[in-house]
């Protein structure tokens, strides 16, 4: 009975409680406590009420706790404790040098994600960064349950309010092992792809819905082959000489500076669509996210990958708008 009374006691009553016992006198906690004396006593006598055993006795020493009375001084030097460990937090997330931050990434951004990660963390060691990766339509699904601070993405989910942010460049081209028959040649036309296997992520990811959309503009319809959930399967895939595929420059940076792969020379390649960081309007941001925020959109663009000189530019690349 008094285990589930005592879920009704109040912060005061604990605290008049603790100074009876640091004064040894009703009239002495009252002070500490700037209270009258029959506020303290009437703050007394509900605690031990509901605790259902007398709490304190009176001695020629003054007041005392008995056992019961202990048992309870001890919950409120946990919650004074739990307290002040509470305001402690709060003031380093006000200051922003400690907190959490969630961010959700498409699968092409790990490959830089982590760099900005780190550069943060840099500047904020005591922020906890943790970061999901999934496909365009998997962090879509995570911003409208809230589970993100800030998302890293190329297009925006069209059906939330978000506050966006440019980041930089984002190239796609097609690649193709090194010994393509089309992998010496200039200004190939779509239309010459016709005939070639393409490997593709899945439905839903970005990327395949640009690759499409590439090729509907053209009015070509590409010969599917693989569809795969990840792009660093379709990079081994393509080094097999399974097929050739629409991608991220910025996940095969490695493998075109060790010449594992070749980027053909299409013409109106690359695609060149962009990166934002999001964040939703109606989701409160708290000061370690809001800094996140501020560093990707001022610095984020330097920890993307270089591929200027990877890429054969023969005419002006096509910028896609976002939508």
């Amino acid at each position: 009975m008094a285990g589930r009374l005592l879920r009704e006691l109040t912060i005061r009553q604990l605290r008049a409680l603790a100074a009876v016992q640091k004064n040894r006198s009703v009239t002495s906690a009252a002070k500490q406590l700037h209270l009258t004396q029959p506020a303290v006593t009437l703050q007394l006598r509900n605690l031990q009420a509901l605790a259902a055993l007398p709490l304190i006795q009176r001695t020629g020493d003054g007041m005392l706790l008995t056992d019961a009375g202990r048992e309870v001084l001890v919950l409120s030097e946990r919650i004074e404790a739990a307290i002040a460990d509470c305001a402690t937090s709060l003031e380093m997330i006000a200051g922003k040098t400690a907190g959490r931050v969630s961010i959700g990434a498409v699968s092409t951004a790990k490959y830089f994600v982590p760099f900005m990660i780190s550069g943060f963390s840099k500047l904020h060691p005591n922020v906890d960064v943790t970061l999901s990766i999934g496909n365009r339509q998997e962090i879509g699904t995570a911003l409208h349950g809230y589970d993100l601070d800030l998302a890293i993405m190329g297009r925006p989910p069209a059906d939330i309010d978000m506050s966006i942010h440019l980041i930089g460049d984002h190239p796609h081209v097609i690649i193709a092992p090194t010994a393509h028959r089309l992998a010496r040649r200039a200004r190939i036309a779509l239309s010459d792809l016709a005939n070639e296997t393409f490997l593709t992520r899945e439905p839903g990811s970005g990327t395949r819905g640009l690759m499409e959309q590439l090729f509907e503009t053209a009015g070509i319809r590409p010969k599917i082959g693989l569809a795969m959930s990840s792009n660093e399967t379709i990079k081994q895939a393509v080094i097999a000489g399974l097929g050739i595929a629409f991608i991220s420059a910025h996940t095969v940076a490695t493998e075109l500076d060790e010449r594992r792969l070749v980027t053909l020379d299409v013409d109106g390649l690359p695609v060149v669509r962009q990166w934002f960081v999001l964040s939703r309007r109606d989701k409160v941001l708290l000061p370690p996210a809001q800094a996140m925020l501020d560093f990707l959109s001022a610095k984020g663009a330097q920890f993307l990958p270089r591929t200027h000189g990877r890429l054969r530019l023969t005419r002006p690349s096509i910028r896609t708008k976002r939508r």
